[in-house]
């Protein structure tokens, strides 16, 4: 199971990370997304009620195609909140071995935020599965290739400064998906889901573009 949730995530290439003020916004942004083809979506614990908004995308047969998980995950009650409530994967800004423990006994991937190679290295022997490299915009891409130098089998993704103009380039230097926050969700505070749409395909659309050499 979780290697399936891996391989779909890794697959598609996006992850799409959804912070709202309310839930009634998050799941407008989770409708949004959908028609685009992205298929992870990320529900923050920033987001009033996220358990609940995880809960109801998970049953939803709207959303049979997504892979719906937990963000913003920073402790133990928070990730078994997160999995009772349907999670199909955690992510947290920093690594949390707790978190991790609860992760891999549900069978849930993990991915752990980390800057360092220290902190990499320490995240991968205690049982994360995917290293979210936070904040991404203080390294930037060639950070990547750097790490998977020494790390050459680390499944890597970028979060924080991710745009759709510069997420071929995370992808050129390694990082097995991009993880896409404001620069795709941002519209939802003028009330533009379509532009969201809009945006999402375009993520993949350079994904893809990359992946191709292109």
């Amino acid at each position: 199971m979780k290697q399936e949730t891996i391989n779909k995530l890794c697959d598609c290439g996006v992850l799409a990370v959804l912070r709202a003020p309310n839930p009634e916004m998050a799941i407008h942004i989770a409708e949004a997304i959908v028609p685009s083809g992205v298929v992870g979506l990320e529900i923050t614990y920033t987001v009033p009620g996220a358990g609940n908004v995880i809960k109801t995308l998970h049953n939803d047969p709207r959303f049979s195609s997504c892979l719906v998980g937990a963000g913003t995950v920073l402790d133990e009650k928070t990730a078994k909140d997160a999995i009772y409530n349907g999670a199909a994967f955690l992510v947290s800004p920093s690594f949390n071995p707790l978190v991790a423990k609860v992760a891999n006994a549900a069978d849930v991937p993990y991915l752990a935020g980390c800057l360092t190679p220290t902190e990499i290295v320490t995240a991968l022997r205690e049982g994360a599965d995917l290293i979210k490299v936070f904040p991404g915009d203080v390294v930037g891409p060639h950070y990547l290739k750097d790490i998977h130098g020494p790390l050459p089998d680390a499944k890597l993704l970028p979060s924080g400064g991710v745009s759709i103009e510069n997420a071929g380039e995370w992808i050129k230097n390694g990082a097995v998906m991009v993880s896409a926050g404001s620069s795709l969700t941002a519209p939802a505070k003028s009330g533009d889901y379509a532009e969201i749409t809009h945006r999402a395909a375009q993520f993949l659309a350079e994904v893809k573009k990359a992946r191709q050499g292109k």
